[in-house]
């Protein structure tokens, strides 16, 4: 409050039962309120002290509801929601390239990319999530589709060593990555990355071109790795090193790395990753479904990786489901470590939400409520009888809560979910232009 005691002007003012700030770790502040304005955090306080503070044009209050940072799924193909369930139950290897990609040659388009980020964009949000990081074709067409939406993204700018209907050589990938990374360089939502897809598909002379621009453009690199055991025989047959060896070889075992899935470490890799300030996503339900492996999500966060979360596609999940993706990471973590305490509530809770912030190079904008950052929120109703009695809110969140129980979400003060409703968004004519997709894919599925 000014000298004058007069209340100090914000734009909303969310009251909640519960706040989960995350940063601190381990810290849940009852009966606090969370102050916005421009966008921004301005003020974490307890309730009455925020009435008597600000002067709000809004004031929503959830006393029954944690308020959490928006979750940062760190690993998505986000237009492959149109293929939710085109070929399941098979290994990794038979899925991709006996399925997927020839049905996504048959129909990838830039309809396609921004119909199915569309359908994730609402997905997502009714989810609790805010903020993704991006892995697929037609980059460009993306960013514009997250953009208009209002919705925070990192993209990635793909590579890969053979034709597809983004790019038909080495140098149009490489230029067309420039051209969408200049196009959005300055913008204050979506953001770009370098996305190679994995070493079994990118020769090394592109990787050593990708660690020159990513360097020069002081970008993250984005790829699978170590995903599978057949992945890290074929790279030994192949190159004389396992996979993650060959990638520090060619220099791009850094602090720019985002590494995926990483179900297959040795002790030393686990340590060099933690030394080298790399950071791993974690898609534990895309790796059950597909058997490729178990990632040592416990020992790389106890060796001081920066551990994050993602649901990777919807074509291999099925879902982008956040809180379930994060139940099945702690449950998982402590089954492969055979210790009950790995990954804890909180721990997990951080993975989903400024872990991932920090692997993709947003922690300075989002990921914990802090005075300073982006109001990237999410409101959860802890009232119902799935998560009553209340003992411990975090505990309730990992474990017992539902996606269908976030109320509300905000991105940079911007309500996008309010009451369960999608604020601007459509969902019968989502939901109506995602069967039609269906007739259209259903059309070229192989038997």
């Amino acid at each position: 409050m000014t000298n004058n005691q007069t209340p100090d002007p914000c734009d909303l003012l969310i009251e909640a039962g519960f706040v989960v700030p995350v940063q601190p770790h381990g810290v849940v502040l009852e009966d606090h309120a969370v102050a916005i304005h421009d966008g921004t955090i301005v003020a974490l306080l307890p309730t009455p002290e925020a009435r008597q503070r600000f002067s709000p044009a809004e004031t929503v209050a959830r006393p029954d509801a944690a308020l959490i940072p928006g979750l940062v799924n760190a690993h998505t193909h986000n237009p492959m929601t149109l293929l939710r369930g085109v070929a399941d139950d098979l290994p990794l290897k038979v899925w991709l390239q006996g399925h997927i990609w020839p049905i996504e040659g048959a129909v990838i388009s830039p309809a396609f990319v921004e119909d199915g980020v569309t359908l994730a964009i609402a997905e997502l949000l009714r989810g609790g999530v805010t903020c993704v990081n991006e892995n697929y074709f037609f980059p460009d067409v993306q960013a514009a589709t997250y953009r208009r939406h209002g919705f925070r993204a990192r993209i990635g700018l793909p590579v890969i060593d053979f034709p597809t209907a983004w790019a038909a050589s080495d140098d149009e990938y490489f230029d067309k990555a420039g051209a969408v990374h200049d196009q959005w360089r300055d913008d204050p939502l979506v953001a770009t990355a370098f996305a190679p897809h994995a070493p079994y598909t990118v020769n090394d002379a592109n990787f050593e071109r990708i660690r020159m621009l990513a360097d020069q453009l002081d970008l993250p690199v984005h790829l699978h790795l170590h995903e599978t055991a057949q992945e890290v025989a074929q790279s030994i047959d192949e190159h004389g090193q396992r996979p993650i060896a060959r990638l520090d070889r060619l220099g791009l075992v850094n602090d720019r790395l985002i590494a995926v899935h990483m179900t297959q470490l040795t002790e030393a890799e686990i340590h060099l990753c933690a030394e080298r300030g790399v950071s791993v996503v974690h898609c534990p339900e895309s790796n059950l479904k597909l058997a490729s492996g178990f990632c040592p999500a416990c020992a790389l966060a106890r060796a001081g990786v920066t551990l994050a979360i993602g649901t990777d596609g919807a074509a291999s999940n099925n879902d982008l489901d956040m809180f379930g993706e994060t139940r099945t990471a702690a449950m998982l973590a402590k089954a492969v470590a055979g210790d009950a305490a790995a990954l804890d509530a909180f721990t997990a809770l951080r993975a989903a939400t400024l872990g991932g912030a920090k692997a993709i190079g947003f922690d300075h904008l989002v990921g914990s409520i802090e005075p300073g950052k982006q109001a990237d929120l999410a409101c959860v109703d802890l009232s119902a009888l799935e998560t009553q009695p209340l003992h411990h809110v975090v505990s309730q969140l990992v474990y017992a809560t539902g996606r269908q129980q976030v109320g509300d979400v905000w991105i940079a003060g911007k309500p996008k979910l309010r009451d369960r409703w999608l604020v601007d968004m459509d969902a019968t004519r989502i939901v109506a232009n995602a069967r039609q997709w269906r007739e259209r894919i259903a059309a070229v599925v192989l038997p």
